[in-house]
């Protein structure tokens, strides 16, 4: 096969990390920024994002000659936005060319034909390459940006986008340049080819199907308010009815839900998995939820022929989104090597350990240890204005201490600006303390700091703060 030479301005397919091919443009890349060593590569802008990345050329394809193969093998509404945003640009590319032929020819002169040209490294503005229905999603998935918005850019100088980089080495071998908070550092996943169910799409739930779907697993998801499926039918998913549905049409059900009644209704309830379960069906609960509950769960799924994992998450909404949870695993072992490919798409990291309900203690733990953090800094912080101290300094010092650390300093500062939208829910919190102090009990184990903390969040929810971030615990110190 002929090798086939690339160039500035060519229209491409580039593979990154663990995304699939995606169109692009190569152009130059800005004056500070250094080809990585030892590397036959080309610098790409994406279309339909504010991305650039140093790709090799194994793993660049023309556009046009793969144009059909790729769109067989994609899915997905930003894909096909950004196939769309090229072919809206080849036509405007089109005109602008058959406009320049014509003055050529009337002054008698040929004009040459040139490679296209899409955005130049010095040309930043992407709204052509954009739905113009649609904002940039600076958060999203598929790729994170790391150029400023057009209200950030500096006039002349890429310094200031320059010092938010840092070079990631892809498993595929290509180097990606990313915001310095992006998450697309697993490398390259092959999904399943197992059916998968998704039950439940709350806070944490949504973040994680978006990432199963954009890694090519097949979903068929269902939801208690069955609106909240609409957005993921659009991106790609099936529609299940009942949980005993989804549960029979796939191989692999994943259910995420608020709280022990709501994880076991899910099973045992009316029309629930239990009904679909047949034998080699593998159930997989990332609730987080007490031992007791996950043992009787094993048990009535086992009991029926199925398999059974749990597979709590640490982690937040915006870690779900950025597919950067950390997964705590325990039960059939050989559940988990077949979730190989979710738990890639879904987390930067998974344990396995051990027995059923292992998991679950060791995720009540590490909340409690949150919870109660959480509870001390809006102690401190308050403390702070009650002895006439600046809030804000004492955030700044604590931050360039042993205990700086990104939670610290996004809590604080969404408390001081008085932003408590939920990232974790506060009662969700509450009832993991109120889990771990039972746990201690039963282990005859004091949890007198967890049981002081549990008090403080007892008083925000009534204080109606159930449904903002755990945050809002500072205001159990305020009223």
């Amino acid at each position: 096969m002929a090798t086939v030479h690339l160039r500035i301005g060519d229209l491409v397919w580039g593979k990154l990390g663990r995304y699939p091919p995606w169109p692009g443009k190569i152009v130059s890349p800005p004056k500070d920024l250094k080809k990585p060593r030892g590397k036959k590569c080309h610098f790409v802008k994406f279309f339909g994002t504010e991305d650039h990345a140093w790709i090799k050329v194994e793993q660049l394809k023309p556009y046009h000659a793969h144009k059909e193969e790729m769109i067989k093998i994609n899915k997905g509404k930003r894909f096909q936005q950004a196939v769309d945003a090229v072919e809206d640009f080849l036509k405007k590319a089109k005109g602008k060319d058959q406009n320049s032929d014509s003055k050529g020819e009337s002054k008698g002169k040929k004009t040459p034909n040139k490679p296209l040209k899409i955005l130049e490294e010095e040309d930043e503005d992407l709204s052509a390459l954009r739905d113009p229905s649609e904002k940039p999603v600076k958060d999203d998935p598929h790729f994170h940006h790391f150029l400023l918005s057009q209200s950030e850019k500096p006039a002349s100088s890429m310094e200031p986008i320059s010092k938010r980089l840092k070079i990631i080495e892809e498993d595929t071998g290509s180097t990606s340049i990313q915001a310095a908070d992006s998450t697309a550092i697993n490398g390259s996943i092959t999904p399943t080819d197992k059916r998968i169910g998704f039950l439940g799409l709350g806070l944490m739930g949504s973040g994680i199907v978006s990432n199963l779907l954009k890694m090519g697993h097949v979903v068929t998801v269902w939801n208690r308010t069955a609106e909240k499926c609409d957005l993921f039918i659009q991106e790609g998913a099936r529609l299940g009815r009942t949980p005993a549905e989804v549960a029979s049409m796939c191989d692999i059900t994943f259910s995420c839900v608020s709280d022990p009644k709501a994880a076991r209704d899910l099973v045992m309830g009316p029309s629930g998995v239990l009904q679909g379960i047949r034998p080699g069906k593998c159930y997989v609960e990332m609730s987080t939820v007490d031992p007791e509950t996950i043992t009787e769960l094993s048990q009535v799924i086992t009991s029926r022929g199925g398999r059974f994992l749990e597979a709590p998450v640490a982690g937040s909404q915006q870690l779900s989104n950025d597919g950067m949870l950390v997964i705590l695993a325990a039960g059939d072992r050989t559940v988990y090597e077949d979730c190989s490919s979710c738990f890639q798409a879904m987390g930067k990291t998974s344990f396995f350990l051990g027995e059923a309900g292992n998991a679950a203690r060791m995720m009540l733990i590490l909340n409690m240890v949150q919870g109660s953090f959480m509870a001390t800094i809006a102690e401190g912080l308050t403390l702070a204005q009650a002895t006439g101290q600046s809030q804000q300094t004492f955030l700044d010092i604590l931050c360039q201490g042993q205990m700086a650390s990104t939670f610290v300093d996004q809590k604080c500062q969404n408390i001081l600006q008085g932003n408590f939208k939920p990232d974790y829910y506060l009662k969700h919190i509450q009832k993991d303390l109120r889990l771990a102090i039972s746990m201690g009990d039963m282990a005859n184990h004091p949890t007198p700091m967890a049981a002081a903390a549990n008090e403080v969040y007892k008083r925000a929810k009534a204080l109606d703060q159930s449904d903002n971030d755990i945050s809002a615990v500072y205001r159990a110190y305020i009223h």
